[in-house]
């Protein structure tokens, strides 16, 4: 191969894997000469072949630009990839990628409808935190991170009974930094970790990842995890640590009742095993009654980590969580700092900005009763498109649906069928580390009850009938 079809190649690389888009202009022939070491007339060949096939169009006075329509490339691929085998990670990645397509109906998506929430206030904030910023903000908001904005959440701590310091609170990026840093500042490789059955697909790769093995403990669809199941498990393993959601959790939406959340609490404290609460639907419950934390019956914080977030309540983009660590709260600042360094400084000033305005609790109570209506429009529409023994759960917040097809119905057929009709469900064995939930999906109901979405449900339901 000459050395203007390699430069060629290199480019056709580029625009196939979209670093280059229709319409882009193409580095110059002096830029590309002096990026390759090779000749300019070596350069001219090698845009001259391009635009021969197709794929870039030359513009008097201009230069070479990415053809608005490229001719198809040969070894080009879809975003999707349905297989036979799908494993957790290549599930999880297919069914982000397809929330991205606005072509896909993002059913199996485990972010809320971005509709919902207030973009341009949030940005007017974020201009504002940007023109304001210090040069040395960087440093000023290292963890535990921007001290405004650890107030404002340790007031809304106070606001519901808890007395959480502000030096207690870690921000983070999101709040899988929260729950992964908690799981890191209190075990070591090899020990036990007691989690959910089903449980949120994050926890299982963080397990993976600290090589720490897993206890699997029965989890209700309405109450929450089997306390006697723990207790049996406690009894038999080492476990060092629970990863547990007790409101609204993902992907039953399951909430325990106050008095099991309190028997939880003890029982732990009991055998001196830290306890990481992922609390990151806390906001969106549905009624006058906010749920407590289990971080709520702890008064000292020496048993319960608490995490959440900014992302599933205000601004998801923002990827703004944090932790309330109590007497881990310098451990997990020296792994943040040997980690991610820090949360974003700029969106964790907005946020700082965008709570000491009014307005956010109004927002919250709009969110809420936006949810409430859609997932009644959501199980309304299953009820009648899907067969009668498909169960439905009911949560009194979030935004999961749980069901459970029956008759040895298979998830992973469904959802590739879905798929290849343009909906994305979450299949039941993204959620185990075994092989279990194979009759079982996870549905978002966050979207807008519109004409597409009940379409969508209705080829759904066709689906399972025919399985």
């Amino acid at each position: 191969m000459t050395r203007y079809e390699q430069l060629a190649q290199s480019l056709r690389r580029q625009i196939q894997n979209q670093i280059w888009l229709p319409g882009d202009k193409l580095p110059s022939l002096r830029e590309s000469c002096r990026q390759s070491g090779l000749s300019l007339m070596t350069v001219l060949q090698a845009y001259q072949l391009l635009e021969s096939q197709g794929l870039v169009v030359a513009r008097p006075q201009s230069g070479y630009y990415v053809a608005p329509d490229p001719a198809p490339l040969p070894d080009s691929s879809r975003t999707l990839h349905p297989s036979e085998q799908v494993g957790i990670n290549d599930a999880i990645f297919d069914i982000l990628q397809a929330a991205k397509d606005p072509a896909i109906v993002p059913f199996g998506s485990a972010f809320p409808d971005a509709t919902l929430f207030p973009q341009p206030r949030l940005a007017r904030s974020l201009a504002s935190a940007v023109r304001r910023m210090s040069p040395f903000s960087a440093v000023a908001n290292l963890p535990p991170g921007n001290e405004d904005l650890r107030r404002s959440i340790a007031q809304r701590y106070a606001q519901q009974g808890m007395e959480v310091a502000p030096d207690d609170i870690v921000i983070t990026s999101g709040a899988m930094e929260s729950l992964g840093l908690s799981l890191q500042a209190v075990t070591e490789p090899g020990d036990w970790v007691a989690i959910e059955s089903p449980a949120f697909y994050g926890v299982l790769q963080a397990i993976e990842r600290r090589q720490l093995k897993a206890v699997a403990i029965p989890t209700d669809v309405q109450t929450g995890i089997d306390l006697a199941a723990l207790a049996d498990a406690l009894a038999r393993y080492p476990i060092r640590a629970c990863w547990f959601m007790s409101n609204f959790q993902n992907p039953l939406g399951a909430s325990m009742p106050r008095d099991k959340k309190q028997r939880l609490v003890a029982m732990l404290a009991e055998h001196g095993v830290a306890l990481i609460e992922d609390d990151v639907y806390h906001e969106l419950y549905f009624g006058t009654e906010r749920p407590a934390p289990l971080r709520a019956f702890d008064p000292q914080g020496s048993t319960v980590l608490h995490c959440a977030s900014f992302s599933k309540s205000l601004a998801p983009g923002f990827r703004v969580g944090w932790v309330a660590a109590g007497p881990h709260a310098a451990r997990i600042q020296r792994l943040q700092l040997m980690s991610t360094l820090s949360a974003s400084v700029p969106t964790q000033l907005a946020l700082a900005d965008y709570l000491h305005q009014s307005g956010y609790e109004a927002h919250l109570r709009r969110l809420r009763r936006q949810l409430e209506l859609r997932q009644v429009a959501m199980y309304r529409g299953i009820q009648q498109a899907f067969p009668e023994e498909v169960s439905i759960s009911r949560p009194q917040g979030g935004y999961f649906l749980w069901l459970t097809l029956g008759k040895g119905r298979d998830a992973r057929t469904l959802y590739r069928q879905a798929l290849a009709r343009g909906i994305s469900i979450a299949p039941g064995h993204m959620f185990t580390a075994g092989d279990q939930f194979r009759d079982c999906i996870r549905l978002n109901s966050s979207f807008v009850w519109d004409a597409r979405h009940q379409q969508a449900i209705e080829t759904l339901g066709a689906l399972v009938r025919g399985l």
